[in-house]
């Protein structure tokens, strides 16, 4: 705690939407949060300064160095006295003040070292960057200094912290993941080799970047959400169950031994279990709006399609073959996700491409260390760039 007893908060991905949406909530809250300290890629350095204006932020982090002194002369300009970390170490260099929380809202395998940086400050992590529990898996767990130090901030993460409140974690049977399905839900697979970018990129319920949308089209989205809480909970990945519910209200569920379900509901917005990342285990006022119980709703509960969308039994393969596995398919899809928006592979050869590169993948053995997962994401990728070279 600071001397003013206010959280003081690092958000790295400050520019993205989990930042922006972090700042939002803090901002309503100006008595019990402090900025401590921000990061971005560096696309738009004009919100940058304006997030480090309004939040008197004493150090901001930008990654591509490029930009470094631009960012310092519009600091300057807007009368900021920030300090400015540049490069791609900005955001682990961050991660390592001193704070209270450090919200990760980077997107992609890049957070994987801000993550671990922040669990040997000893901060809570608010983690909205799944893939580097996925990527690095027992590294991240064996980096915590205590049981919760980890507060998820995926929706369906915080809504399984939430319902397992509800009951003793021996007396769990299920984890039941929901997903809204995507663009397209309902679609066969002949349907979907002719998916443009702009189709798959018109996500019907979340307003997210690229990489996550196109994700959550492919059902990969879920298929590291079903690997984080495979770790996050220390659940076998036989007991997640994936169900549709093209509502995105239930963000997902958790079933216990005397049959009962608990839920959480809330309508699809990601403040909540931000304000929830940033407070837990507290609840803090305004997070989000709630369900309007004065109207009628109806709420639909589908099986997915496996046959049509892989990507989920696929990550359940990747978990039960090693512990690099999923480091191999979080690598690759993201390869063939940049591919695939640059026209160069159709939809349907970004999980088939995945699959290939694991199936080619030879486990590490013994303890993985940290080089040891960044050589095999390398390796994941140039084995992906292959594949796609061929296609």
């Amino acid at each position: 705690m600071s001397n003013d007893s206010r959280d003081r908060v690092v958000v790295l991905g400050s520019t993205g939407s989990i930042g922006t949406q972090a700042l939002d909530v803090m901002g309503r809250h100006p008595d019990r949060f402090e900025v401590a300290g921000l990061s971005a890629g560096g696309g738009d350095l004009d919100l940058l300064v304006r997030q480090a204006t309004s939040f008197n932020v004493p150090v901001v982090g930008v990654a591509d160095a490029g930009r470094a002194g631009l960012l310092q002369e519009k600091l300057t300009a807007a009368g900021s006295k920030a300090q400015v970390l540049a490069g791609p170490e900005a955001s682990t260099q961050l991660a390592g003040i001193p704070s209270d929380t450090v919200l990760n809202g980077i997107t992609g395998s890049v957070g994987l070292k801000p993550t671990l940086a922040a669990l040997e400050s000893g901060a809570t992590l608010a983690l909205a960057n799944k893939e580097s529990l996925v990527v690095g898996g027992q590294l991240v767990k064996q980096a915590m200094q205590r049981p919760d130090q980890i507060v998820p901030v995926d929706s369906e993460h915080s809504a399984m912290a939430q319902s397992l409140r509800g009951g003793r974690r021996s007396e769990v049977t299920k984890f039941i993941l929901t997903a809204s399905g995507g663009p397209f839900r309902g679609c066969t697979s002949e349907q979907l080799t002719q998916v443009t970018p702009e189709q798959a990129l018109a996500h019907p319920t979340w307003n997210m970047g690229p990489m996550v949308t196109i994700n959550s089209s492919t059902l990969v989205n879920k298929a590291l959400e079903l690997i984080e809480a495979h770790l996050l909970f220390d659940v076998p990945v036989q007991d997640i169950t994936v169900v549709v519910h093209p509502q995105s209200v239930i963000h997902s569920m958790v079933e216990f031994i005397d049959g009962s379900t608990i839920a959480q509901a809330s309508p699809p917005d990601m403040r909540l279990p931000i304000a929830l990342g940033l407070s837990w285990p507290e609840r803090i006022e305004n997070g989000s709006v709630s369900v309007d119980w004065t109207q009628s709703h109806a709420w639909e509960f589908l099986p997915l399609d496996s046959a049509v969308f892989p990507a989920v039994d696929l990550a359940r393969e990747a978990v039960q073959a090693s512990a690099t596995h999923p480091a191999v398919f979080n690598a690759a899809n993201e390869e063939c996700v940049d591919a695939f928006l640059a026209g160069r592979i159709g939809y349907l050869d970004i999980v088939s491409t995945v699959r290939r590169v694991l199936e080619d993948h030879a486990a590490v053995g013994g303890e993985v260390m940290l080089d040891d997962v960044l050589e095999v994401e390398l390796w994941a990728r140039r084995r992906a760039h292959e594949i796609i070279d061929a296609i």
